[in-house]
């Protein structure tokens, strides 16, 4: 079963504490809407091991638009993709290889999870503007004061994390699609949005689009090698999407995908899929040269909304190779591509 109560959190922080191995959570207490809440981001693994970590400093993402038009509060979310959940892989938020495992603490400046948490959480503090929003599983309210800050009652948030991809075992009733946690902060005098993603080694990137339990493409159980070229157990950015002509210049429009080969090899794309953010696919075919681009162009039903979107380049297996997004402002001048 996928997590009960996935919700999205927007409110003012007002307190923290670092996590600690007694305590691994990197804990913050949040006000929104005059009601107290604590946000309990992991930063150690149950087993122990190191999390995965991915800062956005410049988060550019259609889910900004949406989440600036939310109420201060707690908002239940569908896991489905018109809602606003997250999802670390259909929603096109990174590239496995971008993630990088980090120790809960450990002595030196900026070289573990508590402190990468701790800069944005204490530029947030500082800024009376500025908001955050946690995405994940809630609890409460309780009948007792909250652990930490002592608030009543105790209520909250945790799941901080990626929330699929779990092997059989203790957490894998966890699994499901549209439903992982993350952290977004918005700076709105300075019009910034940053965002901090995390993920347990254990977790399998490619997971089932129905339950999102681990694919098994007899991929390493190491954490993949950033600076390794794809293959076909980690196919993750062997092609490219590298630009796209959303918003043409003449009706009807003619919307164009740009793809780029990184391989040393041709690739066949007989069968591989781009698909637009309501999951509407088109197929693809023929080939696509060693280092070599190719202007897609895009035929119905698969649509790049004016309004921001994502688009998802799959293989023949359906395993996503690519993706990106784009916002509704990036798309508003007509007949400019958009660079990834």
């Amino acid at each position: 079963m996928p997590l009960k109560h996935y919700s999205v959190l927007k409110g003012r922080p007002i307190a923290m504490r670092f996590g600690t191995g007694q305590s691994p959570h990197y804990q913050v207490h949040v006000v929104a809407d005059n009601a107290d809440f604590r946000i309990a981001v992991n930063v150690q693994s149950a087993d122990g091991s190191e999390v995965e970590f991915l800062v956005r400093s410049h988060f550019v993402h259609p889910i900004t638009d949406h989440l600036a038009a939310l109420p201060e509060g707690l908002h239940p979310q569908p896991p489905k993709p018109a809602s606003i959940a997250l999802d670390f892989i259909r929603g096109n938020l990174m590239q496995p290889q971008e993630m990088i495992p980090l120790p809960l603490s450990v002595p030196g400046p900026d070289n573990d999870l508590n402190e990468k948490l701790d800069q944005f959480v204490q530029r947030a503090l500082s800024n009376e503007s500025a908001m955050i929003y946690a995405f994940g599983e809630t609890w409460g309210p309780e009948t007792k004061a909250d652990n930490y800050f002592g608030f009543r009652p105790g209520r909250g948030i945790h799941d901080i994390h990626m929330n699929q991809g779990n092997p059989i075992g203790r957490f894998s009733g966890d699994n499901g699609p549209w439903q992982d946690g993350g952290l977004v902060f918005e700076f709105p005098d300075q019009k910034l949005w940053t965002a901090v993603f995390l993920k347990f080694q254990t977790q399998a990137w490619h997971t089932d689009d129905k339950t999102g339990d681990p694919i098994d493409l007899g991929a390493p159980t190491q954490p993949p090698d950033p600076t390794a070229p794809p293959t076909g157990q980690m196919p993750d950015g062997l092609v490219r999407i590298i630009a796209a002509l959303v918003n043409a210049l003449k009706t009807p429009e003619r919307e164009v995908v740009t793809l780029l080969n990184t391989a040393d090899r041709d690739i066949d794309l007989t069968g591989w899929m781009l698909a637009d953010k309501q999951k509407n696919k088109m197929v693809l075919s023929g080939k696509i040269a060693a280092g070599g681009t190719l202007a897609v162009v895009v035929q119905k039903p698969m649509e790049l909304s004016n309004q921001g979107g994502i688009i998802s380049l799959l293989d023949e297996r359906g395993i996503k190779i690519h993706g990106v997004a784009y916002t509704k402002a990036q798309a508003k001048n007509p007949g400019l591509t958009i660079p990834f």
